[in-house]
C-alpha cells in the first residue's frame, strides 16, 4: 500500500465535491550551458482538459477577474547524464501578474506535494488562495517528469488498480503477507515493463533540475519558488544543487530532509495518531454530542473495532467495490489531512457503523487517485517511481514484521499500515539515490521554513530539521500552532501576513515567529 503522504492538495477539492453530491443524496549539473534547451521559446495557448493521469475532469475554469489560464510544455533532457540525447515533455501552467508590469517580481514557482501530484491541476484548484501573491508574480506550477502530462509513469490500469487496492495491506499471517508481497512485486513489475525508459530518470534531483531550466526559460535569473509538502524536499534538493539562484523560496508543510524512509514512516505513525487523537477530541468537545462516542477514548476504541470488524468481514462501499479495512484506513487519513474534513470523518464513520461505507471509500479513493467515473491518475504510479528512485534503503517483510512493535506503540490505529508501506520499493528495478536527501545550502538567501503543530503527513519537528540541515542563515522557522497538513491555506492572518510579506516585499521574519 502506497505511503499516504502522497495526497496533493486537489485530491482535497475533488472529495469536497464528490462527497457533497453524497450527502446530498445520502546532482549538481547546470542547463546554463545547454544553449538549446535554456533558450528555448514556450508556446502557452488555452488550457486543455486534465489527461486521466492527471486525474480527468474539466478544462481550469478563468480566474474571478476573467484571466484564462495558460498551458504550454517545456522540453527537458530525458537523461542528464546525456544533455544532447533525448527530451521529454514538461506539462507547465501559469497565469500571469494582475498587478502593474513595473511592479512584477517574476514567475513564482508551485509544486504541491506528492511526490506525483499534478501542478497543472492543482494550481488552479487553488488559483484564488494566491491572489495577493499574484499581484506581483505570475502563478506557474507544472506536472514534475512521471508525473500527468509530463512524460507519465505508467503501471497498472484503472481495473487492475482496483484489486489492487481491495488487498489487504496489513497481512495478519503468512498466507496474507505471501499475497502482499506478491502484489507489490506485480505492481512493481508492470511499472518497469509499462515505463522502463523512464524510471530511471525521475529523482528528486532530476526535477530539481527541470526547474533551473524552468527558470531559464521563463526569463528569471533567480528561482522564486513555493513548496508544499513533498515541494519542501523538491525546494531544499533545488537550493542545495543551485544555493545562489534561490531568490524568495517558502517550504510549507516540511518534509523532515534527515530521515530514512523508515524513520519517515515512524513519523508518520505519530503524526496522523496526533490527529486522530486531537480529532477525537475535538468531536467530544462540542456542545452537541458526538454521534461516535462518548469521550476522546470511546471514539478511537470504536474506530479500532470498526477496522478489525471490516479486517474479517467488509461491508458494501461504493457498488461493487466493498470497504475493507485497508480501504477505511486510508480513507480515515485522507480526512486527517484538513480539519475542514473532519465533519465528513464523523458522517462517513457513523455510516460505516451502520453498514454503509460510500463515505469512507470516496475519501480512500481520493487519497488513491481515482475519480468518480473510475479512472485512477497516475499519482500511485509517480509516488512509487519517486520515492523508490531517491530511498536507497530496500526492506523486506521479515523486517518490517521485526518493527511492528514500534510502530503500533506510535499509532495502534496507523501503525500496522504504515509499517507494511516500506514494502513498496522492494524490488524496485532502479537502485535507490540515498538514505535521505542534501538540501545543505550555503551561500543561499533566506528560505522561510513554516510547521505545523498538528500536521499529520509532515509531522512539525521536519521542519526545525529542515531549517538546520539548510544551514546558518538560510533557514529561517515559523510555527503555525494549528491543525490540518500546511499553514498557508488555512487562513491563518499571521502565517499570511509572513509569507506575503516575504515574497512581496521581500521582508524576512524573526526565526521561531510563532503563529497564531
Amino acid at each position: 500500500m502506497p505511503n499516504p503522504s502522497r495526497l496533493r492538495a486537489a485530491a482535497l477539492t475533488a472529495t469536497a465535491v464528490t462527497l457533497s453530491a453524497l450527502m446530498a443524496g445520502c546532482g549538481g549539473g547546470s542547463q546554463e550551458d545547454d544553449e538549446h534547451l535554456s533558450q528555448q521559446k514556450l508556446s502557452w495557448k488555452e488550457c486543455p482538459a486534465p489527461s486521466e493521469a492527471e486525474g480527468g475532469g474539466a478544462a481550469p475554469s478563468p480566474l474571478p477577474d476573467g484571466d484564462e489560464w495558460q498551458c504550454a510544455t517545456m522540453k527537458a533532457p530525458l537523461d542528464y547524464d546525456d544533455p544532447e540525447g533525448d527530451t521529454i515533455d514538461l506539462a507547465l501552467i501559469r497565469t500571469e501578474s494582475s498587478g502593474a508590469a513595473d511592479r512584477r517580481i517574476g514567475s513564482l514557482i508551485f509544486n504541491f506535494g506528492g511526490p506525483g501530484g499534478s501542478g497543472v491541476t492543482t494550481l488552479p484548484a487553488f488559483g484564488q488562495d494566491y491572489a495577493k501573491l499574484r499581484t506581483r508574480y505570475d502563478l506557474v506550477s507544472f506536472d514534475p517528469r512521471g508525473v500527468g502530462r509530463s512524460a507519465p509513469v505508467e503501471c497498472l490500469d484503472d481495473k487492475q488498480l482496483d484489486t489492487y487496492f481491495q488487498q489487504d495491506a496489513t497481512p495478519d499471517d503468512a498466507a496474507e503477507r505471501t499475497e502482499l508481497v506478491d502484489n507489490t512485486e506485480k505492481f512493481n513489475a508492470a511499472c518497469e515493463k509499462n515505463s522502463k525508459k523512464v524510471i530511471p530518470h525521475v529523482p528528486t534531483t532530476d526535477a530539481a533540475r527541470d526547474m533551473d531550466l524552468m527558470r531559464q526559460v521563463l526569463g528569471d535569473d533567480k528561482l522564486y519558488y513555493f513548496g508544499i509538502s513533498y515541494g519542501t524536499e523538491l525546494g531544499g534538493v533545488y537550493a542545495h544543487l543551485f544555493p545562489k539562484r534561490v531568490g524568495r523560496a517558502v517550504f510549507d508543510a516540511v518534509v523532515d530532509p534527515t530521515q530514512t524512509p523508515e524513520q519517515g514512516s515512524l513519523g508518520q505513525a505519530e503524526g496522523f495518531q496526533l490527529a486522530l487523537d486531537n480529532f477525537a477530541e475535538d468531536c467530544v468537545s462540542k456542545v452537541e454530542d458526538c454521534p461516535i462516542g462518548d469521550t476522546a477514548d470511546d471514539v478511537k476504541s470504536r474506530i479500532a473495532r470498526l477496522l478489525k470488524d471490516l479486517d474479517r468481514k467488509p461491508i458494501p462501499g461504493i457498488f461493487p467495490r466493498e470497504l475493507t479495512e485497508t480501504a477505511a484506513t486510508g480513507g480515515i487519513a485522507q480526512a486527517l489531512y484538513s480539519k475542514d474534513f473532519w465533519e465528513y470523518l464523523t458522517e462517513g464513520l457513523e455510516q460505516a457503523y451502520d453498514g454503509d461505507g460510500r463515505v469512507l471509500m470516496v475519501l480512500s479513493d481520493s487519497l488513491n487517485g481515482r475519480n468518480e467515473n473510475g479512472q485512477y491518475s497516475n499519482i500511485t504510479a509517480a509516488n512509487v517511481a519517486i520515492n523508490c528512485a531517491d530511498d536507497k534503503p530496500r526492506y523486506d517483510s521479515a523486517y518490517v514484521e521485526s518493527k511492528l512493535p514500534e510502530f503500533r506503540k506510535a499509532s495502534p490505529l496507523f501503525g500496522d499500515f504504515l509499517a507494511w508501506s516500506m514494502l513498496s520499493c522492494t524490488d524496485w528495478a532502479v537502485a535507490g539515490a540515498a538514505d535521505h536527501p542534501d538540501v545543505s545550502a550555503p551561500g543561499a538567501p533566506p528560505i522561510l521554513v513554516i510547521g505545523n503543530t498538528g500536521d499529520p503527513a509532515t509531522p512539525y519537528e521536519g521542519a526545525g530539521r529542515m531549517a538546520e540541515a539548510l544551514g546558518k542563515g538560510v533557514g529561517v522557522e515559523l510555527t503555525y500552532k494549528g491543525q490540518g497538513h500546511g499553514a498557508y491555506d488555512s487562513n491563518d492572518k499571521c502565517v499570511r501576513n509572513a509569507v506575503d510579506g516575504y515574497l512581496l516585499d521581500g521582508k524576512v521574519p524573526a526565526a521561531g515567529t510563532v503563529c497564531p
